[in-house]
């Protein structure tokens, strides 16, 4: 992309809360339920969407705004899907426990599996490209290589499902949120493993009554967010024994049971989520108050994410079916 060329070889600027819409894409017919850049820097003009209509689709969501490929595989809602290190493929995983690896250009599958459980989350190995983390509707989360298209380990908790992963730096260990919660304890809502002996390090990370939809690491210092149930986000950090801060909470918000996502700019200064009534929130990372809220549509809101190279352009999506890019 031209527009995203000047930006690849000066430093990033800081972020600015973006303020005009700039494309309205409309081309699912259910429900957004994640979105990403294109990791290659070079083609981050790409947005990928994975939606409850069955398909995922890739746009340029920088200089066009048009869908430039739809992938129909599934045959039923898609939950997750993440972009290759490379770009040039696509992992998908849905609710018709099949996960498939698109080639992104030719749209022909690289390799398909049927799992035995419907599948909610997907994260690549961060420094293993071949290697993906699975997990969804099952006490078992999943390591795969694609080269043999194999399980390679079995991450075992006593839970019924996995609502995201979070590989924290350099993937020797990850982190899963999960739909345990009793009404006496919250252990077991997030759960630290060892990626390569498939031990459990924590379960005793976060104790409140909520469960926790989405989880995100700060880009440059060692803290993740969870996003929670209780409508707040909760800063950890990154280190065993992984412990909650709580002098800072993200207030302001509503989840209300969706997915919503958080994440973080790319000079970690901003802490931008969704909110259930349709809004975007953009909170001071360090002082967790509240910059601004944008209006940004009228069904719930499930992810707001920031361009890696140009500051401020921002993705949304709601659960009308709607992707809005902002600046």
């Amino acid at each position: 992309s031209e527009l995203i060329k000047p930006y690849l070889g000066s430093k990033y600027k800081v972020t600015e809360v973006p303020k005009s819409l700039i494309f309205y894409m409309s081309k699912h017919s259910g429900p957004v339920n994640e979105i990403q850049w294109c990791p290659v820097w070079e083609q981050s003009h790409m947005l990928l969407s994975a939606s409850m209509d069955k398909t995922v689709k890739v746009w340029d969501a920088v200089e066009t705004g048009c869908c430039l490929k739809t992938y129909s595989y599934h045959s039923c809602a898609v939950r997750a899907a993440r972009w290759s290190s490379c770009g040039k493929r696509i992992l998908s995983g849905g609710f018709d426990s099949t996960l498939h690896l698109t080639d992104v250009e030719t749209g022909k599958p690289i390799f398909s599996s049927k799992t035995e459980f419907r599948i909610s989350a997907l994260k690549f190995h961060p420094t293993e490209s071949n290697v993906f983390i699975c997990g969804g509707f099952s006490p078992e989360v999943k390591a795969w290589d694609i080269r043999t298209s194999k399980v390679l380990r079995v991450y075992k908790a006593a839970v019924q499902q996995t609502l995201d992963i979070l590989f924290l730096p350099e993937g020797r260990e990850f982190l899963t949120s999960t739909d345990a919660v009793s009404r006496d304890s919250a252990d077991r809502t997030i759960i630290a493993w060892d990626f390569q002996s498939a031990a459990k390090i924590s379960n005793q990370i976060y104790h409140e009554r909520y469960t926790c939809p989405s989880l995100t690491l700060h880009p440059k210092e060692s803290v993740f967010v969870a996003q929670t149930n209780g409508n707040y986000m909760a800063l950890f950090s990154a280190q065993r024994p992984y412990r909650i801060n709580k002098k800072k909470r993200y207030e302001g918000h509503k989840v209300e049971g969706f997915a919503v996502g958080c994440e973080f700019s790319p000079d970690g200064t901003l802490l931008v989520t969704g909110s259930s009534d349709g809004k975007v929130f953009f909170y001071n990372y360090h002082t967790s108050r509240i910059i601004r809220t944008l209006s940004a549509h009228k069904e719930a809101c499930v992810s707001a994410i920031f361009h890696p190279v140009l500051p401020s352009l921002l993705a949304t999506c709601d659960w009308a079916g709607e992707i809005k890019i902002w600046q």
